[in-house]
């Protein structure tokens, strides 16, 4: 197994496995911040599956990717099934799944089970960066290529040479990005902004996304030819109240994560505590799993979670609402109806800047300023809602 470094959170982490000391060196050592370390396939004691885990989970606290994954559930076995025929071969991935689902860690067990598995897997959050620096951390740069350009840069293609990249949030992108992604993969070249030379890259691209692509597709949002081309092998990451089974070896495996890294001794979970996990809905899926279970520890007493240990958010409701009667939502609808009428009446000239304002800064606050599911809530991308909230000074833009 790799060597393991802790580094603080980041949007972008390159992975490498550790090679044997007779491999070659890599041809190309990135410039970018980085940890090394093996994927890890952990083998579940109480189960045939394996259990994946993130290869630093305790630098992820804060993040909102899932940092285990199980296959006990029947589907996630048919998945795992799946992801053993598949990833020995050199098809593109397409990983299709909401929020904290575990698409990464996904990805990483395709690659591990590729023959890419001793190269370097790349994960990049294509929603982290904005429009104009995406094309220079994927493609990379040359010297004077724009201002601030002080040096030549090589993106996350050539870092992922001879492995893996994984593309996660592609939804994201810009056309005009998406564009050149789809010259890079038939081709099997890039081009550094500002260069005219190409540079050959050896390159398996996973893409994920917690978005249908083929709605974007048709909204023109997403390129048709690129979405094929990216689509060779669909999987398919169901929500964690769609496969019940994965629940409470998910719960144990974070216990027993988190009761040692809080130097307790064994806790055990009370029956009533599994019939209320498994009767939650999760819609922060894994994550949301992962941050009740390290709140319980902190509380639970006399070594045993119980139930009012259980801090469970309220956004579990959400599924109700959205089967709400239609008269509801049509009164919603009547109420800002008559509100806009009002606001047309005092005939203010930058109204619909004032009103997109107030429904973006809306959104960010109702999902507890989480910039990803507002952009989910409202429908667009994060790169739209992320420009807008810097506009309004609703956050900074380094945030």
């Amino acid at each position: 197994m790799g060597l393991e470094t802790e580094i603080p959170e980041a949007d972008v982490l390159l992975v490498k496995d550790h090679a044997p000391p007779s491999s070659p060196p890599p041809r190309y050592a990135p410039a970018h911040p980085e940890f090394i370390s093996a994927s890890v396939v952990v083998p579940d004691e109480s189960s045939d599956g394996p259990l994946l885990t993130m290869p630093n989970p305790e630098v992820l606290t804060k993040s909102i990717r899932a940092t285990a994954q199980v296959f006990e559930d029947a589907r996630s076995k048919e998945l795992l099934a799946r992801i053993e025929l598949v990833a020995p071969s050199e098809a593109n991935v397409l990983i299709i799944g909401d929020t904290g689902t575990g698409k990464e860690l996904i990805a990483r067990h395709v690659h591990a089970l590729s023959a890419r598995r001793n190269g370097p897997f790349v994960a990049v959050n294509c929603g982290a960066f904005s429009e104009t620096l995406v094309e220079s951390e994927l493609f990379g740069h040359e010297k004077g290529a724009f201002t601030g350009a002080f040096s030549s840069k090589a993106g996350w293609f050539e870092a992922a040479n001879e492995g893996t990249l994984f593309l996660d949030e592609i939804g994201d992108l810009p056309l005009s990005i998406q564009v050149k992604l789809l010259r890079v993969l038939q081709e099997r070249e890039v081009v550094r902004l500002g260069a005219r030379k190409p540079v050959p890259i050896n390159v398996r691209l996973i893409a994920a996304t917690n978005v249908r692509l083929e709605e974007a597709v048709k909204a023109g949002h997403f390129r048709e030819d690129l979405f094929y081309r990216l689509r060779v092998v669909h999987l398919e990451l169901l929500p964690l109240r769609e496969r019940p089974g994965d629940i409470l070896p998910l719960a144990r495996h974070f216990v027993n994560q988190y009761r040692r890294r809080l130097g307790y001794g064994e806790v055990a979970i009370a029956p009533e505590t599994e019939l209320k996990l498994r009767q939650h809905s999760w819609p922060g899926n894994i994550r949301e799993l992962e941050n009740v279970i390290h709140h319980g520890l902190l509380i639970a007493r006399n070594a045993v979670l119980r139930p009012e240990d259980l801090y469970l958010s309220s956004l579990s409701l959400r599924p109700e609402a959205a089967a709400a009667p239609e008269d509801a939502q049509d009164d919603a609808l009547k109420s800002l109806e008559r509100a806009l009428l009002m606001l047309f009446e005092d005939c203010h000239g930058d109204l619909f800047e004032r009103i997109e304002e107030v429904v973006m800064r809306t959104a960010y606050q109702y999902c507890h300023c989480n910039q990803v599911q507002a952009a989910k809530l409202l429908g667009v991308s994060r790169n739209v809602i992320r420009a807008r909230l810097i506009r309004i000074g609703a956050i900074s833009a380094l945030k």
